[in-house]
């Protein structure tokens, strides 16, 4: 589990491809603290699991079905990614709670300034816009965001002065891919009121 509060951008090291999957080698310092063989990292909101260490980075496998899921496949040598590791009991809850395990990819088609703001909009899957609802938690890229806003297709968030700082986001153009996961939270209530309406027939 995560919060979505992004600790760090790591940089894209090496890409190794091979049968079956690609080794992903990141740089990175936050991270690192207390991470051991096995544990959780998301990588741009995909949660990953840290297959070899070392001083100043991690690798991490991604399987066919991660690269179909999400836009990492999409990544060079040198990309900035967020990273998070997972959350430690007794730890506070910034964001909101986070799977890691996205949900669908979506497309920036418009960003603005606004004071000392930067306000986004993107195109989302129609399957997820259901779950996407203003004033609502997403996570993009493995950034707990507040929905400001949705319309048909699209919906918007605000990224504060310190958030711009530090998270890659910000830096992305009209056109480029996001990795989006929902509130797992309104997918529970849906399943929950699906199996009581056909209990119900």
């Amino acid at each position: 589990m995560f919060t979505g509060i992004v600790e760090e951008m790591g940089t894209v090291r090496a890409l190794d491809g091979h049968e079956g999957g690609t080794r992903f080698s990141i740089a990175a310092t936050t991270v690192l603290g207390g991470t051991q063989l096995g544990d959780s990292i998301t990588v741009d909101g995909v949660c990953l699991t840290v297959t070899d260490l070392v001083a100043d980075g991690f690798t991490v496998g991604l399987s066919p079905e991660t690269l179909q899921r999400s836009n990492l496949g999409e990544r060079t040598v040198g990309d900035r990614v967020n990273l998070e590791r997972s959350l430690a009991a007794g730890a506070r809850m910034g964001g909101h709670y986070v799977q890691g395990h996205v949900d669908g990819v979506a497309r920036v088609v418009e960003t603005r300034p606004e004071g000392d703001s930067l306000r986004m909009w993107f195109s989302a899957p129609t399957a997820l816009l259901p779950y996407i609802v203003e004033k609502g938690y997403i996570s993009i890229d493995g950034a707990s965001l507040t929905i400001t806003e949705r319309q048909r297709e699209c919906f918007g968030v605000a990224l504060v002065a310190y958030t711009r700082q530090m998270i890659v986001l910000p830096t992305k153009p009209v056109g480029a891919t996001v990795n989006i996961e929902v509130d797992v939270i309104a997918k529970y209530v849906e399943s929950l009121l699906e199996g009581r309406f056909e209990r119900g027939r």
